[in-house]
């Protein structure tokens, strides 16, 4: 549960950093017309389908390696990755570092081949072309999505991976899906530094907690 509440909070205090990300395609969404809900809500669902499949696939794959191996000192090793990604991403939300920008060049060689299928559906008109527009721009490299991922490598299992991307994909919702007039009041909130430094400290504080735990767990041992 810490770790959902964790990566909710992430994609919400890190939304601003989507609609970067994101934003170019968003207002493509009205290029064929009037704004619509349908096709925002389309484009929002198809993107967190993809960031829950990743979740699911990198869970999998997790759960994996450590029935493979069946050794604890992998499984403590894992824990320990993810809650060091925690505190790194506490203090992504704070400001204090950028360090994770580098993580968006590992998906580069991917999106080439993405990229190019995502024209047939611009404009999008109706909402079955805004939903797989929303599926394939959810493999866009992305620094926060990719550190979320490292988190849920470590939840040794397929649904626990999916459950914990799909926790950070609705925390990114309100940011994409309120893009213009509602975002600039959205986003004025979260970049307040106060609220920033909050969420990132508590963030933070859910990995320190878990290390907490894996010293008890040395400790036992």
């Amino acid at each position: 549960m810490d770790s959902l509440l964790a990566l909710f909070l992430v994609g919400l205090l890190g939304g601003t950093h989507c609609v970067g990300m994101c934003g170019g395609i968003v207002g493509a969404l009205s290029m064929g017309g009037p704004p619509r809900l349908s096709l925002h809500l389309a484009y929002n669902a198809g993107r967190i389908l993809s960031y829950t499949l990743a979740g699911a696939i990198v869970g999998a794959l997790g759960g994996l390696s450590l029935a493979l191996s069946g050794q604890l000192s992998l499984r403590i090793a894992l824990y320990l990755a993810a809650n060091l990604m925690l505190i790194a991403l506490g203090f992504y939300l704070m400001g204090f570092t950028r360090a994770l920008a580098f993580t968006e060049r590992i998906g580069q060689h991917l999106w080439r081949r993405v990229q190019p299928l995502t024209r047939r559906f611009v404009p999008a008109k109706t909402a079955l072309q805004a939903f797989p527009l929303g599926m394939l721009w959810g493999w866009l490299p992305c620094g926060l999505v990719y550190s979320a991922l490292a988190t849920a490598l470590t939840s040794g299992s397929a649904a626990q991976g999916g459950l914990m991307m799909l926790a950070f994909g609705l925390g990114t919702l309100p940011n994409l899906l309120l893009a213009g007039f509602l975002l600039a009041r959205l986003r004025h909130w979260v970049q307040r530094p106060l609220v920033r430094v909050a969420a990132g400290a508590l963030v933070a504080g859910f990995g320190v907690w878990g290390l907490i735990g894996v010293w008890h767990l040395l400790q036992g041992n």
